[in-house]
């Protein structure tokens, strides 16, 4: 499968079966994450993956905020995608961008494509409460969650055509 049939491939999934994650292939979904680029080699990330079934168990009490992420009572596995202090090079400043942020979409840009290319699915959530899960996981205060990923074998295999905007609304070369 080339680079663009596993972007296409790959989906929310939001059904997954009881299979547990093999812990190997947790552990490679993290090592592609920690390959991403960031702004001067930060790295300014720091991944807690959660696969202990009594760990397990207590995660959607945090996850389903506003009636949302019902699914995760059934999901196998987590990661728990940490931001942590960007270490830039001296000098490097930049008023407009907050290079940390950037890395941490780069690096589950990773995560979820690896675990896809593993054969498994991924949900990335954004809502969460975030002290619930930091006492759950021990956490530090200084480090700030930014994302959890569900990760498992999806209940039944699925495809569907991504809706995109077309190319040449989103894409100019040379000029806008």
């Amino acid at each position: 499968m080339n680079f663009n049939e596993l972007a296409k491939a790959r989906l929310s999934c939001r059904k997954y079966s009881d299979k547990a994650v093999e812990h190997e292939k947790l552990v490679e979904i993290v090592k592609a994450g920690t390959l991403s680029p960031s702004a001067c080699n930060s790295q300014p990330w720091h991944y807690v993956v959660v696969s202990e079934e009594e760990v397990v168990a207590k995660m959607p009490q945090a996850l389903q905020v506003g009636g949302i992420n019902k699914f995760t009572d059934q999901v196998p596995a987590y990661i728990v995608v940490c931001e942590t202090k960007a270490q830039l090079i001296a000098g490097v400043t930049c008023d407009r961008q907050y290079y940390a942020q950037m890395d941490i979409g780069l690096t589950v840009a990773h995560l979820v494509l690896s675990a896809k290319s593993q054969g498994l699915d991924t949900c990335i959530m954004g809502a969460f409460q975030e002290e619930p899960i930091k006492a759950l996981l021990s956490i530090p205060a200084e480090a700030n969650i930014r994302l959890v990923i569900a990760v498992g074998y999806a209940f039944e295999e699925r495809t569907r055509e991504k809706p995109r905007k077309d190319f040449d609304s989103v894409c100019s070369f040379n000029q806008w």
